[in-house]
């Protein structure tokens, strides 16, 4: 191994740290660029090296060198308004920040309100302006991430669009939210109990529609259609389905819904009708925001872990970017070694190497736990 010893001047360049640690200068730069792609040995020689050299990357020729921005696309499909109204993006916008700033990247929040937006936005992506997209707040109908995924960028979201979803996502478990919520009325001696949904287009608010469900099958209780509304995760949705279930049936005892913000808005039309809670009426929500800890009573809520799901979404997509990169060093070598070995082989030997060298990883996936949290409004 050649020992780089003796420099005058100047500071430790890629290749120095490469000779000082026995491997090649791809080698380094998968390691810098955070590639799994790399054997733990050369990892620790590279690392050993770097630390001995001092060698500091330098993030603006890394970024030219790879076709790299440094930049994340976060983008919302909702308006200024349920942006800042709803703690969940909040939450959830800390979280990705964070993880960001750990890997100095820079953040990029797009709201995404009307079709032309939409169109503006896919026009930026296709300019290849950042290096990975991160999407929230998804509809079920939305083509926005198979359109991602087309333009060669990497993309995870933020919840799913179905059972059989196709891109990465990182999701809480909301079927056991509305069980655990349910099992807990029930435990409280309640038999009729509602529930407001959150609009039926949106996975997550099916999810918890199946938990509530489930929990009032395991609980022997007959499903009544009746004490179901659908809202949109409002608090003004919240107050419009607490009209209607208690026009519906006046006796319901407890309520299960679907977020914080929509249990607040019931809330308020519980207190208006002069029902106490939870003497007369029980309450659960979901998220276990600050409007959960701040309400009168306090609101007992099923805890998704909103500002770690950001930050796992974020390092699912800066892994996807490392292995991307990697890939594309990969394909090129890849592309060299087949044309040099179709020389000497059949040409269907040669497809076969370059098939493999196309095979894709399957697309990571991530559920994370809730935790029902009790608290006086049940």
């Amino acid at each position: 191994m050649e020992v780089v010893s003796g420099r005058r001047n100047g500071r430790p360049t890629l290749e120095e740290v490469a000779a000082l640690a026995g491997v090649g200068r791809g080698t380094v730069s998968r390691v810098i660029n955070g590639s799994p792609r790399v054997s733990e040995q050369a990892r620790e020689a590279v690392v050993r090296a770097v630390a001995e050299l001092g060698y500091v990357p330098n993030q603006a020729a890394r970024a030219l060198a790879g076709n790299r921005t440094d930049a994340v696309a976060l983008v919302i499909p909702e308006t200024e308004a349920r942006l800042f109204a709803e703690p969940y993006f909040l939450d959830l916008i800390r979280g990705v920040s964070a993880e960001l700033a750990d890997a100095d990247k820079q953040l990029l929040l797009t709201l995404v309100r009307t079709g032309s937006e939409r169109e503006r936005l896919e026009q930026y992506l296709a300019a290849q302006r950042v290096d990975g997209v991160l999407l929230a707040s998804v509809h079920g109908d939305d083509p926005l991430p198979d359109r991602i995924t087309r333009l060669g960028l990497p993309v995870v979201m933020n919840g799913r669009r179905s059972e059989a979803e196709r891109v990465a996502y990182v999701d809480s478990d909301n079927i056991g939210a509305g069980r655990a919520a349910v099992a807990h009325l029930v435990g409280r001696g309640r038999c009729r109990i509602a529930t407001i949904s959150g609009p039926l287009d949106m996975y997550v608010a099916r999810a918890r529609l199946g938990g509530y469900r489930a929990g009032l099958a395991e609980a022997g209780i007959p499903p009544d259609e009746s004490l179901v509304a659908t809202a949109d995760f409002t608090e003004e949705g919240g107050r419009l389905a607490m009209r209607e279930l208690l026009e519906r049936d006046p006796g319901l005892d407890a309520v299960f819904a679907a977020s914080d913000v929509m249990a607040a808005g019931a809330r308020g039309v519980l207190r208006e009708t002069g029902r106490r809670v939870p003497e007369d009426v029980a309450l659960v929500g979901v998220d276990d925001s600050a409007v959960a800890r701040l309400m009168d009573p306090p609101l007992t809520s099923v805890r998704q872990p909103i500002e770690e799901m950001g930050r796992t979404m974020t390092r699912l997509l800066l892994q996807k970017i490392a292995e991307a990169s990697g890939a594309g060093a990969a394909a090129t070598a890849s592309a060299e070694a087949t044309r040099g070995a179709a020389m000497g082989a059949t040409a269907g030997a040669a497809e076969e190497a370059t098939a493999g060298a196309a095979a894709r990883p399957e697309e990571p996936r991530r559920v994370l736990p809730t935790e029902l949290i009790v608290r006086d409004s049940s």
